[in-house]
């Protein structure tokens, strides 16, 4: 049993994991550019488009494209 907890010790120390190139940010930019919208953020781009009327269900939206 002792050398089980000093193994794990042992490699909590030495060992270090990387992170993938996806999951890090593009440096120097400090905004992450998303490309999906929030429900809410959908509803009021429509209104601004005057693609929404009051009354309009928000199930189920048009697709749209974040402005830019």
């Amino acid at each position: 049993m002792g050398n089980h907890l000093l193994f794990l010790s042992t490699f909590n120390k030495k060992s270090k994991m990387s992170q993938h190139n996806s999951f890090k940010t593009a440096s120097g930019s400090g905004k992450k550019n998303r490309t999906v919208l929030k429900r809410f953020e959908r509803v009021d781009l429509l209104k601004k488009r005057s693609q929404w009327k009051e009354g309009d269900r928000v199930v189920g939206l048009k697709k749209t494209e974040p402005e830019a």
